[in-house]
């Protein structure tokens, strides 16, 4: 099943590169068909090779010419059979073909065959330039000295001697030059093609990525809305149902109406990011509301909540701004969740020109309060996106202490919350 996934996903790639069409009928034909190109060539150049191998000089003693005549021709068939391999095993078919060479040498046969051409051809194609000049080179020079050798020791003439040197040299010339330039054209576009598919599975991880920190921060903005929204809504609600005045109780349903209201409208400005249709919703979200914007809302609903700011407020940048107001807001809302009893839940807030500081304690925490929640995961993630820290725990006297220091440097807002 994975490798049918592989097939699949490599299809898609290649459709998503959009890939011209090679140039010309016949090289369309000859890509879409290796197995039939190899066996033409080997028919080619067995038909080629044949003839001149059956001609073992007749001259040559009964058991070498005998041994000669069989040994020639099998080799020029099995040289032309390992051209099936050209482009698995390139340098077989090669070391094989200079064999047949030396072998014409010993059999004082005139001439040669085609071999080297497509041997030294496909060595630059199918294995690399210079193992394509290196081999050229070394079969070229021991066929050389082979030749040279039989030569002056009076056992082939010199025109049997150079028949088959000048017929390698020529040929795997051409073939090693044309090899080296089909080859080099050919590794380039294979880079170019390998690296085009790289870039398309980075642009797909880049927006997988973006769609997880789309999410996260859609999921965080959502958290702090209904989190403290409710939690206000609660308690108000919990007022207005235990207090016998009515304009009292009417008082707290109508706070409890106003803030579910605001967070309808958050909501829905959040979520417009999820609406692509023609009449759109605004894509950024509604300004978070400033600490002495949450803390009157906590205190309409009856927690005694307090703030103390220190220092010049001066303008923040935006993502700062915007994380100061989520993290004020989260923790007086975990303080209202987990503190009811609380008789004190102070909010202190200190500008300063390289940082602000936030503070937050309650003198009674309720309950187990854990660490692993989405509200605490949340402000660590807010924290961390404007390059600040922040550090949550137990208070003395049964309390709950939440501290958080955000720098003001302008690199610190570099991305939008």
């Amino acid at each position: 099943m994975s490798k049918t996934r592989s097939r699949s996903a490599s299809v898609r790639e290649d459709e998503e590169l959009r890939l011209p069409r090679p140039p010309g009928v016949f090289r369309r034909f000859w890509a879409r068909h290796p197995v039939f190109a190899d066996v033409l060539i080997a028919l080619l150049c067995l038909f080629l090779s044949l003839t001149p191998a059956n001609r073992v000089d007749a001259s040559l003693p009964d058991p070498v010419g005998q041994v000669l005549s069989v040994l020639v021709p099998v080799t020029v068939v099995a040289a032309c059979a390992t051209l099936l391999w050209r482009r698995r095993i390139p340098l077989l078919p090669f070391i094989t073909s200079f064999v047949v060479e030396a072998l014409f040498l010993f059999g004082t046969l005139p001439g040669g065959t085609p071999l080297a051409l497509f041997t030294c051809y496909a060595l630059a194609v199918y294995g690399s330039s210079r193992a394509a000049w290196t081999g050229f080179g070394i079969g070229a020079g021991s066929l050389m000295v082979v030749a040279a050798s039989l030569s002056l020791s009076g056992a082939i003439t010199f025109q049997v001697a150079i028949n088959p040197v000048l017929n390698v040299v020529v040929l795997g010339l051409i073939g090693t030059l044309i090899g080296v330039n089909v080859g080099g054209r050919k590794r380039y576009l294979d880079a170019v093609i390998d690296r085009s598919r790289q870039l398309l599975v980075e642009r797909d991880q880049q927006a997988q990525l973006a769609a997880a920190a789309e999410r996260a921060r859609i999921a965080r903005e959502m958290h702090d809305i209904v989190s403290h929204s409710l939690t206000v809504v609660v308690a108000l609600s919990e007022g207005a149902a235990a207090t016998p005045d009515r304009e009292q109780a009417r008082a707290a349903s109508s706070a409890a109406a106003a803030t579910a209201r605001s967070a309808l409208t958050e909501m829905r400005s959040m979520l417009g990011v999820l609406r692509d249709d023609e009449n759109p919703l605004p894509l950024a979200p509604l300004t978070a509301p400033s600490p002495h914007d949450t803390v009157a809302h906590a205190q309409r609903a009856g927690f005694p909540v307090t703030l103390v700011t220190v220092g010049t407020a001066v303008t923040l940048p935006a993502a700062v701004d915007h994380a100061v107001s989520r993290i004020v807001q989260e923790g007086v809302t975990n303080a209202m969740r987990h503190a009811p009893t609380a008789t004190e839940i102070a909010v202190r807030v200190a500008h300063t020109p390289e940082e602000v500081r936030i503070e937050i304690v309650n003198d009674r925490a309720g309950g187990a309060v854990g660490t692993a929640g989405f509200g605490l995961r949340g402000l660590r993630e807010r924290a961390a996106h404007v390059h600040g820290t922040i550090d949550y725990g137990p208070a003395d006297g049964g309390g709950w202490m939440l501290r958080a220091a955000l720098p003001v440097a302008p690199d610190s807002s570099e991305e939008k919350t």
